[in-house]
């Protein structure tokens, strides 16, 4: 994926600003079809299978799809001053970005919206005058999310292994090894397990908390995009790559002045947290019924 020029940045910025709309509550938002154009997508019916993907990702952190996916319908021109009815939906700065989540990394408008959306939400969030309209997650549902994105992104990234000769499921485990490896100060899985204090059966991911996962989200991300944009060719080289990424992204948490990973300590089962999350929704759901 190319570096977007500071041209090409400032153009982009623009046009996802200038597509935005003030609702009566003041509440910004965008439309699926206008988000459609400015992601790169030329086909609505396509787009609308990353926005599903992004609704499935907001119910699974514990949101309610209805408050940040709102079906209407528009009228647009079809010519000679004739109009006709068209779906459409109004999206939230949240489900605006969970939709980027959930686009190609590889076009250049999705990399952009992913950057640009968490910006504007992470803004929003620390604005006092703008608590009302936006509720930060809590630390289950940052989990919930994070653990999906990085099931979603891990097959990325095992798509862009295999690319570089990473092929049988043993290769891909070592691969795996050498991610861990880096990020973790060489300590591989069994390692990290032990650790945490983990059992071998337990699955890593599913006991970070949220400074962890994303900490490896950004380990899978960057180590996907590398091997693409780098044509790497061999397992050797991959390995390589996942090492040396980890090892960047551990080195930016020193620079931080962050936690290790190896250090944070182990959370709850994030399948059993996605559950209990689910519960509470169906329930708010049933009250708001009555």
């Amino acid at each position: 994926m190319n570096e977007p020029s500071d041209r090409s940045i400032d153009t982009l910025i623009a046009d996802f600003e200038a597509a935005a709309y003030i609702d009566d509550d003041g509440i910004e938002y965008w439309t699926a079809r206008d988000l459609q154009k400015l992601l790169g997508y030329s086909d609505y019916r396509n787009f609308l299978n990353i926005v599903n993907k992004a609704k499935e990702a907001c119910t699974n952190s514990g949101n309610n799809i209805e408050h940040h996916f709102v079906d209407v319908t528009d009228m647009i021109e079809v010519g000679k001053g004739a109009t006709r009815e068209v779906d459409n939906i109004k999206l939230t700065r949240y489900a605006s970005y969970l939709i980027a989540q959930n686009g190609d990394a590889r076009k250049e408008q999705i990399a952009f919206a992913q950057t640009y959306f968490a910006i504007q939400t992470r803004k929003q969030e620390i604005q006092d005058d703008d608590i009302a309209q936006y509720t930060p997650l809590s630390e289950d549902q940052k989990r919930v999310l994070l653990r999906n994105e990085i099931k979603e992104h891990n097959k990325n990234l095992a798509s862009a292994a295999k690319l570089a000769g990473v092929i049988e499921p043993m290769d891909f485990a070592i691969f795996q090894t050498f991610g861990y490896k880096g990020l973790y100060g060489g300590l591989d899985k069994a390692g990290i397990q032990r650790k945490k204090g983990l059992v071998s059966k337990q699955n890593i991911l599913d006991h970070m908390g949220s400074t962890e996962l994303a900490a490896n989200l950004f380990r899978a991300t960057q180590t996907e995009e590398k091997l693409r944009r780098d044509k790497v060719v061999g397992k050797h080289n991959a390995n390589n790559v996942h090492y040396e990424v980890g090892q960047k992204v551990r080195q930016a948490i020193i620079d931080i002045g962050g936690t290790m990973p190896e250090n944070l300590p182990q959370a709850e089962d994030v399948v059993k947290v996605g559950r209990r999350l689910q519960k509470a929704i169906k329930a708010t759901q049933k009250l708001d019924k009555k």
